[in-house]
C-alpha cells in the first residue's frame, strides 16, 4: 500500500494565533501514523509561476490514513485554532506510487 502526502501552501496572518494551531496539530499528526517531511523550511522555484509563501508536506502510511487524520476529532480541534491564524491555507492529499518506476 503506497504512502500518502498532504501538501500544504499557507500564509500565516497571526502567528500568535498561529502557534496555537501548532500546539496541537503535530500530536494529532503522530496520531494518525503521519510526520512531518517539511515544516517551513527555505525554497526557491525552479519553474513555473507557482510562489508559495510557506510549505509543508506530510507523510502518512496510506490514503485512508490521511483522510482519517483529517477528518479525526484530533485534527479538527487542531484546525479551529487555525481560525484567523492564516490569510491562506491550500491543503491537497496525493497517493504515493506502490512501487517507484525505474
Amino acid at each position: 500500500m503506497p504512502s500518502a502526502y498532504l501538501i500544504v501552501d499557507m500564509q500565516i496572518a497571526d502567528l500568535e494565533q498561529y502557534k496555537k494551531y501548532m500546539a496541537e496539530a503535530p500530536a494529532a499528526v503522530q496520531a494518525a501514523g503521519g510526520e512531518y517531511l517539511v515544516r517551513g523550511g527555505r525554497f526557491e522555484v525552479l519553474e513555473g509561476d507557482w510562489t508559495p509563501a510557506r510549505v509543508a508536506l506530510l507523510r502518512f502510511p496510506s490514503y485512508e490514513k490521511a483522510k482519517a487524520f483529517y477528518d479525526g476529532e484530533m485534527y479538527r480541534q487542531a484546525r479551529a485554532q487555525r481560525a484567523g491564524a492564516t490569510q491562506f491555507f491550500n491543503m491537497i492529499l496525493v497517493e504515493g506510487v506502490a512501487q517507484p518506476v525505474f
